[in-house]
């Protein structure tokens, strides 16, 4: 998670087992707008993913399906009017898609628009090798036959509470998912900032294809939620879901965690 900056800076704000393992979540988005729309972020990995993925890597605990956490919250699949994909690694997207008892594959939100970069689409029918493996493009094309799938040319305003922002660096044509709930704005910035740990610039993911651009990507995102005193999500974070932030000189500080 943080590439080649040496343990010794990085283990003070984020632990680490004696096998250099860490814990990590996915953090779902749910925001219900006042205009109307009920949006899901980065709804997870999947429940058939789960079953799928090898524990060389990736040892998932304690997970939750998304359906389920949506109905605790008073809310069906079927309500959900639109789903973005910060980007379309496996984590972040499978479980927008489920298999039915026949073995085929629907969309778990069968009545939602589902967001996604078009450079990020483009890059995952073509991934480089180094990526590739973090893909699932059977779950892009499924929301694609059922005329779910939204592509964002660019920087773009779908609506009036959400505006999307697109950054290059930990993968091509990332979306920042920045939504107004009339109080404050709540970003989204997914694997650009996946950790509270990294709102140290330097602090560069070895997942990241392009650091120099994580890197600009990153600062820019911090500066803006600093002056505006918006509140980060922070996707993979176990310890710090949410914070606003301050900037110091010339450093980044969390400000303050937030609950929701």
């Amino acid at each position: 998670m943080f590439g080649a900056i040496p343990k010794v800076t990085w283990s003070r704000s984020y632990p680490a087992d004696e096998r250099n393992l860490c814990v990590l979540a996915m953090h779902a988005g749910l925001v219900v707008t006042d205009d109307g729309h009920v949006i899901v972020v980065d709804p997870g990995v999947g429940q058939d993913r789960l079953k799928e993925s090898p524990a060389i890597y990736y040892q998932f605990h304690d997970t939750k399906d998304i359906c389920e956490a949506l109905r605790q919250e008073g809310i069906k699949p079927e309500d959900v009017t639109d789903v973005i994909f910060t980007h379309l690694h496996f984590d972040h997207c499978g479980a927008a898609v489920q298999k039915k008892s026949d073995g085929t594959y629907e969309p778990v939100f069968p009545n939602a628009l589902h967001w996604v970069s078009r450079a990020q689409y483009e890059n995952e029918r073509n991934p480089h090798p180094l990526e590739a493996e973090s893909f699932m493009p059977k779950n892009t094309e499924i929301l694609d036959k059922a005329g779910l799938l939204r592509l964002a040319e660019s920087t773009t305003a779908p609506f009036e509470s959400l505006h999307m922002r697109i950054f290059d660096g930990h993968t091509t044509g990332q979306i920042a998912a920045y939504i107004k709930d009339g109080r404050s704005t709540v970003v989204f910035p997914g694997d650009i900032i996946p950790l509270a740990s990294h709102i140290v610039a330097e602090r560069i993911s070895a997942y990241d294809l392009f650091p120099t651009l994580s890197y600009n990507g990153k600062a820019e995102i911090l500066e803006k939620a600093a002056s505006d005193n918006e509140i980060l999500v922070f996707y993979h974070d176990a310890y710090t879901p949410c914070a606003s932030i301050k900037k110091i000189r010339s450093s980044f500080k969390i400000n303050k965690k937030v609950d929701f």
